[in-house]
C-alpha cells in the first residue's frame, strides 16, 4: 500500500518503487533489513519528526549518592566508583619517563538508550527564591492580590525579573555532561545537598520507536531515503556482473544503477538539511 504502517509494508513499498514485481530486485533480505535500520537511524538522528521532547523524572538512590560523594583521599570511607588512570610520557633525555595519575568519580545516572540528547535538568530543591509556598514571589503576589487593580504591572514584572536574577546568582543551573554513546548523564554538583528520594526532571529528546508510532513508516523522507539506499545496494550487488551477456544480448549495468542510487541519496540528504532538519540556531549569525 502507498501508506505503509509497518516495517514490511515499507519494504514492499520501496521494492515496488524500484520495479518489483515486474523486475527482479537482486537484494538479500538481510541486506534489506540492514538498510531499513540505517534509514530509521538517520531519521531519528536528523529529522525533526524523528524525536520527541520529553521530561523524564528521576529519583536519586543511595548508590548514586555514594558514587557522587566518593573521594580518593586515603582516610575516606567512601571510594565507590572511583576510577584511577595514568599517563606515561615519552622518554626524556637524561631523565627517563614520568607518570601522572588522574582520579575521577562516577557521578552519573544511567540514561535509557532511546534518549539521544539532553538540554538541561530542572531544579529539584525548594531553596530557590521562586520556589515553594513561602517564596518571595508567591508572598508578593498573595499580598497584592486584593489590591491588584492598583498594582502597576510594569513594577510587578520588574520586581519578578530582579528576584529571578538574584535566584540565578544564588542557585545557578546544575552543570551537566552527556554523550549519547555512553548513555550517562554526569551531574557536576554538590551531592551533599541532596538526599535519597529527591527528584530531578530531565529535559531531553527521545527517539520515536516506529513500532509504537507506525506513522513513522509513512514519512516521505524515510520512504525516499530507503528506496535510494536499496537502489544503491542493488547496483552494488550487480557491479561484479558487468559485461556479462544475458540471453537476447542484454547486459546488466550495475555501475549505472549504483551511481543513480548514490546521486539520489546525495540529493535527499541535501534536501534533509533544507527541509527536514532543525537549523543549528546557536551558530547562525
Amino acid at each position: 500500500m502507498a501508506q505503509p504502517s509497518s516495517r514490511q509494508e515499507l519494504i514492499d513499498y520501496a521494492l515496488r518503487k524500484l520495479g518489483s514485481p515486474v523486475l527482479e530486485i537482486n537484494i538479500d533480505d538481510d541486506q534489506i533489513d540492514d538498510l531499513v535500520d540505517d534509514a530509521i537511524q538517520i531519521f531519528n538522528e536528523r529529522h525533526f519528526d524523528g524525536v520527541e521532547e520529553m521530561f523524564l523524572k528521576h529519583e536519586f538512590t543511595q548508590d548514586e549518592l555514594d558514587r557522587g560523594k566518593a573521594t580518593s583521599q586515603t582516610d575516606s570511607d567512601n571510594t565507590a566508583g572511583i576510577v584511577t588512570t595514568t599517563g606515561t610520557s615519552t622518554t626524556i633525555s637524561g631523565y627517563g619517563t614520568t607518570t601522572s595519575s588522574f582520579v575521577e568519580n562516577s557521578n552519573f545516572i544511567q540514561i535509557p538508550d532511546s534518549v539521544i540528547g539532553i538540554e538541561k535538568i530542572f531544579k529539584f530543591d525548594s531553596s530557590s527564591i521562586s520556589g515553594g509556598m513561602f517564596s518571595i514571589k508567591y508572598q508578593l503576589f498573595l499580598n497584592d492580590l486584593y489590591y491588584f487593580n492598583s498594582v502597576e504591572l510594569l513594577q510587578y514584572s520588574m520586581t519578578k525579573s530582579y528576584l529571578e536574577s538574584i535566584d540565578f546568582l544564588l542557585t545557578p543551573e546544575k552543570q551537566i555532561r552527556f554523550n549519547k554513546k555512553q548513555n550517562r548523564l554526569y551531574l557536576d554538583m554538590d551531592y551533599n545537598s541532596i538526599n535519597v528520594g529527591d527528584f530531578i526532571v530531565i529535559d531531553c529528546q527521545r527517539i520515536l520507536n516506529p513500532n509504537d508510532f507506525t506513522k513513522v513508516y509513512n514519512d516521505p523522507f524515510l520512504k525516499m531515503y530507503l528506496t535510494a539506499l536499496m537502489k544503491r545496494q542493488w547496483g552494488q550487488n550487480l557491479i561484479k556482473f558487468r559485461g556479462v551477456k544475458l540471453p537476447g544480448g542484454l547486459e546488466l549495468n550495475g555501475r549505472e544503477i549504483y551511481d543513480d542510487g548514490q546521486r539520489e541519496i546525495d540529493a535527499i540528504l541535501q534536501k534533509m538539511q533544507l527541509e527536514y532538519e532543525l537549523p543549528p540556531l546557536d551558530f547562525i549569525g
